[in-house]
């Protein structure tokens, strides 16, 4: 929230002032690093730079994907499974310890120059400051394509409508699973869940044409997977559980859980706008300490190709933030970018 004197009051996600005073950030001092987005990639690079006794500050939108995760039991040392929200509690939590600077809010410029990068940070009453840094972290994620099926908020709170059989698959296993999705992604996590998880599985176009050439028709036929085409125009769920799925032609299909393969829409805008390299799925292309092509930003999580795991975004913040402690005082002009091409003068 913005204070009258043109200050942010910072409080962390998930918690409320019993469990971390807010306090007021300075926006007139030149951070080490800003970082944009509270998930766990950018919660993790937060615990780093803190513990390094950086001046940093989080901005966070409050829309992390991980927050969507009813349970997730693939998380080292959680055997018994935790939810998203309480992954992010709990990492909040923890940067409490160390005095945290998390802001609600959305960065909606980002530009650089010779200090370092300028951002303009959208608070509270919709004014938008500046804040300066030296380094800046993108931890923005990415958003689900939604299918198009009624009742589909319900069903994903209540894990029947899930994204990500990797994370979740081993306790669908056996059941009887639909994937929605088309072209080759939608065939090949069709594949994947049959092959890994379920002899039971249907893909589901939603209505989007698939052609498959004597190969795929192959791996389907080899999988036993079923195809339907129709749209759906009923989704019933009753005590939890999903009791039908009915297409637009009336046929009427059960199963117990849907899996989306629809891919993701990358939140990549703020790194494409200073001219970041990315690959031909809009992520962005960093080097082994997660520096983009731009000197001075690196990018962690769900924006970054690579595998899209909650453990995998804790990694990315970890490896960025030890790389902007051990660079911060290093001119960006001077410094090599995440292609390996140096950005000053030879």
């Amino acid at each position: 929230m913005q204070t009258t004197d043109g200050q942010f009051n910072a409080t962390p996600f998930g918690t409320d002032e019993r469990m971390a005073e807010p306090w007021s950030v300075d926006l007139d001092e030149l951070l080490d690093c800003l970082i944009v987005g509270g998930g766990p990639a950018g919660l993790t690079a937060a615990l780093y730079l803190a513990r390094f006794e950086r001046r940093f500050l989080v901005v966070d939108a409050g829309d992390s994907r991980a927050s969507w995760i009813p349970t997730s039991h693939n998380i080292p040392v959680f055997a018994d499974g935790i939810s998203g929200r309480e992954i992010l509690t709990r990492q909040c939590e923890h940067l409490a310890r160390y005095g945290m600077r998390v802001v609600a809010g959305a960065v909606r410029a980002l530009r650089k120059d010779e200090r370092g990068f300028a951002a303009g940070i959208e608070a509270g009453t919709g004014a938008v400051r500046e804040v300066r840094a030296r380094r800046v972290l993108l931890a923005t994620g990415a958003d689900d394509v939604e299918p198009d099926l009624p009742n589909l908020p319900d069903a994903v709170r209540r894990g029947l409508v899930r994204y990500c059989p990797i994370c979740d698959g081993y306790e669908a296993r056996g059941k009887r699973i639909a994937v929605i999705g088309h072209g080759d992604r939608g065939l090949g996590e069709a594949v994947f869940v049959a092959r890994t998880y379920s002899r039971d599985v249907t893909l589901l176009t939603l209505g989007q044409g698939i052609d498959l050439d004597a190969g795929e028709r192959e791996r389907v036929y080899e999988h036993g997977i079923k195809v339907v085409h129709e749209p759906v125009v009923d989704l019933d769920i009753e005590d939890g559980r999903l009791t039908r799925l009915r297409t637009e032609g009336g046929e009427e299909h059960r199963f117990e859980v849907l899996y989306s393969a629809l891919g993701l829409k990358l939140r990549a805008e703020l790194a494409l706008g200073l001219g970041a390299e990315h690959d031909g799925t809009g992520a962005l292309v960093v080097d082994e300490h997660n520096r983009t092509t731009v000197p001075g930003l690196y990018a962690a999580g769900g924006v970054v190709r690579g595998l899209d795991q909650v453990v995998v975004a804790m990694g990315h913040g970890a490896m960025a933030a030890t790389d902007i402690h051990n660079r911060c005082e290093l001119p960006t002009e001077e410094e090599v970018d995440g292609a390996g091409r140096r950005a000053g003068p030879p």
